[in-house]
């Protein structure tokens, strides 16, 4: 991701943003840089100085009142053309009878994708095929968030009992980063999601491999985690396919060991790194909804050992 991804727009909906953006800072730039000379002018020839008469004032002055009022109203007339069309362009409306290609929603704190017409569930990681526009659906399982990949287009807010829609399109394959954009809590900074554009062949192998059911695990601590998986109680809050587990309090955990990210990018998906969120989820995202379930090293291991699996 790039240090300033308002510059580096990578969809037809963010250039048109990124563009009025400019167009509107360079504007300003120049009214800021006339102000600030015409004071500076204005301090150093008219300042006083010793034995010079008292400055003559000048009460009303209509050329001048006119053209103060009329070259800003210019300027914000041509400045609505503009939006107006940044507007159309970053989001255009949605045609009658069209049904979105995404669901998202937000949860504190982490984000639930929904492919409606192939059945995938992903969580955190949107992916998405190159150079086409997908409409979003975008809703809110608690309080209000805010979904915004600032590479790819406008933010826009999810809030609860009131679906959204949002259009989201990517220039060229990448992983572009995005966020919670509205303070929703006190894990507000963690829930993070990336979007991942890919070629349609790899977005297709994608979805496919999302669909497979996990074998189950042949390894002493693959089933040993497995049993844990559901002795703990993780089958109340998440859902692994081909399993008793089909909870969606929690992100779904089918293929788990695909993603890159852990707890709303909170941790790297690693061994190492699963392990530490298992063992204790406050030392790395505090206040999350994630139960500290007090477990042994042993027992740490075994379930990494079965979540790893879920590929």
């Amino acid at each position: 991701m790039h240090l300033l991804p308002t510059f580096a727009p990578a969809s037809p909906q963010a250039h048109a943003l990124t563009t009025l953006f400019i167009g509107v800072l360079i504007v300003l730039g120049a009214i800021f840089l006339l102000v600030t000379g015409l004071v500076i002018f204005m301090i150093v020839r008219f300042r006083d100085r010793p034995g010079a008469p008292e400055a003559r004032q000048i009460f009303g002055w209509t050329a001048l009142e006119v053209a103060w009022t009329l070259i800003p109203f210019g300027i914000l007339a041509v400045f609505s053309v503009f939006m107006t069309f940044a507007d159309h362009v970053a989001d255009p409306m949605v045609p009658a009878g069209r049904k979105p290609d995404l669901e998202v929603i937000g949860h504190q704190w982490w984000w639930e994708i929904n492919y409606p017409d192939s059945g995938v569930v992903a969580a955190n990681e949107v992916h998405i095929p190159v150079g086409k526009a997908i409409l979003i659906e975008l809703k809110s399982a608690d309080v209000i968030h805010d979904f915004w990949a600032p590479e790819l287009g406008r933010k826009i807010d999810a809030v609860p009992g009131h679906p959204n829609t949002l259009w989201i399109e990517a220039d060229a394959p990448g992983t572009y980063l995005g966020t919670c954009a509205e303070f929703c809590g006190v894990e507000h900074a963690w829930m993070r999601f990336r979007v991942i554009a890919q070629n349609e062949p790899d977005f297709d192998a994608w979805q496919r491999a999302q669909l497979a059911v996990p074998s189950t695990p042949s390894a002493p601590d693959g089933l040993a985690g497995a049993r844990l998986f559901t002795d703990k109680t993780c089958v109340n809050c998440h859902a692994v396919a081909g399993t008793v587990a089909n909870q969606t309090v929690g992100p779904d955990l089918t293929h788990i060991a695909s993603r890159e990210m852990l707890a709303g990018e909170a941790a790297k998906n690693t061994p190492d790194e699963l392990f530490q969120w298992l063992k204790d989820p406050n030392a790395i995202k505090p206040d999350s909804h994630m139960p500290d379930f007090k477990l042994s090293d042993d027992e740490a291991h075994q379930l990494v050992a079965y979540l790893e699996g879920l590929k």
